[in-house]
């Protein structure tokens, strides 16, 4: 296995390549929990039908977990749009054109949005009366068990030469709401600096997806707090200024 062609590095995990397979190596001290959690997600996916990279194999190389998969040759939606700003509403149009088709799939073995999201918020640095206000708000929100990426943005997905699509990184995956899918990969538009994008995505998916976007905006502030506990302080800041906002015009 050869393990000298980077094709990403993300936090506390590199992605290489070695012929048509892609080995993600995780960070030593990284959660075994987690690895084997995220290779089982691939392989759930792969039984919905969903174009994805197939999960060939858990092991470990020089002490890191790894997980390896097949390699998708091609240029990631984010490349595309960086190299052609022309078309970027066409692009964001296949983003949600996407994204709908995940949320069309069903996997009842996916853990549950709202049990994550819950737990997570119950791990934040508010207040327990901001704490209970945001419990409140999301078991208050219609429960439902579509599948949801939980990182949809245009860099988790791949255009094949062929002009295949493929959905990348299934670590986050869960089954709930589809419309707080919909606020996350809103909000990572924002935490790029593309407040155009985010604007221009959320009204493409609300008019193709015939969902009110006073809907999806609700979400917003939960999405945000359950999602401020990770990441560097400039995105921490950033989410949690979210988390007061309550009403949308």
């Amino acid at each position: 296995m050869k393990l000298d062609r980077v094709i990403a590095v993300r936090n506390n995990k590199t992605v290489f390549r070695d012929g048509d397979r892609c080995i993600k190596v995780f960070g030593e001290g990284y959660s075994k929990a987690d690895v084997l959690s995220e290779a089982l997600n691939q392989a759930r996916i792969e039984g919905t039908g969903l174009n994805i990279p197939k999960i060939l194999e858990v092991t470990m190389i020089e002490g890191k977990w790894a997980i390896v998969s097949e390699y998708i040759k091609g240029k990631t939606l984010a490349q595309l749009m960086a190299e052609d700003e022309d078309n970027k509403e066409r692009y964001i149009s296949l983003l949600v054109d996407l994204q709908m088709n995940v949320h069309s799939k069903v996997c009842p073995e996916l853990n549950k949005l709202k049990d994550k999201m819950s737990r997570k918020i119950a791990q934040t640095d508010f207040d327990a009366t901001t704490r209970y206000d945001l419990h409140t708000r999301l078991e208050g929100m219609p429960k439902h068990n579509k599948v949801c990426h939980g990182d949809f943005n245009p860099s988790n997905i791949i255009i094949a030469e062929d002009g295949t699509p493929y959905i990348i990184d299934w670590s986050h995956a869960t089954q709930g709401n589809a419309s707080a899918d919909v606020a996350r990969t809103y909000l990572l538009f924002w935490l790029n600096g593309d407040i155009n994008g985010a604007e221009l995505y959320l009204n493409t998916f609300c008019e193709k997806s015939g969902t009110a976007k006073q809907y999806v905006q609700k979400w917003m502030p939960i999405v945000a707090a359950s999602q401020s506990v990770k990441g560097n302080e400039k995105e921490r800041e950033f989410l949690m200024s979210w988390v007061g906002v309550v009403d949308y015009q």
